[in-house]
């Protein structure tokens, strides 16, 4: 059972990583092609829209099961599988939802707020772009790290 649950998460741990990376390596290199206001315009709608998303599910659900494959792997895991399973619970709780809740919301929500004054929003925009970015590098190398690592134990089990 266990087995199925880590190659599961590993799997969808995967899937968010790619979500990651397309930021990474498209969407925002486009956004930053645009005019300052029509990239930082773009920004605050996707922003805006994530809220209600499969994305979201996955992204706040991977935190109980990641605390919960902590528990369990530190409670009934004996072998090589246990040290695969612990690292990639860290790399996501702190590798991408920590990077995410101190780093890119914060910068989000400042967006956000200077949605309404669009001169300063696009004043903002090349430092918010470039800074937002270089977290979501690591966001997308720890989570593409977690799926790894999760799916290295499913086989080591």
């Amino acid at each position: 059972m266990m087995t199925w649950l880590l190659l599961l998460s590993g799997l969808l741990m995967a899937l968010l990583s790619g979500v990651f990376l397309s930021f990474s390596d498209f969407v925002m290199r486009g956004l930053m092609q645009a005019s300052a206001q029509a990239g930082s315009a773009g920004m605050v709608g996707l922003n805006r829209t994530v809220y209600r998303s499969v994305f979201m599910v996955l992204f706040v659900g991977f935190v109980p099961a990641a605390i919960g494959l902590s528990v369990w792997a530190f409670l009934q895991v004996d072998g090589p599988a246990l040290v695969p399973i612990l690292l990639g619970c860290m790399a996501y709780v702190a590798g991408v939802f920590a990077v995410t809740g101190f780093g890119n919301v914060p910068m989000n929500n400042r967006l956000d707020a200077l949605a309404e004054r669009a001169d300063a929003r696009a004043a903002y925009w090349p430092d918010y772009a470039d800074r937002w970015t270089r977290l979501n590098h690591l966001r997308t190398a720890a989570s593409a790290f977690a799926a790894a690592m999760w799916l290295i134990a499913s086989n080591l089990l």
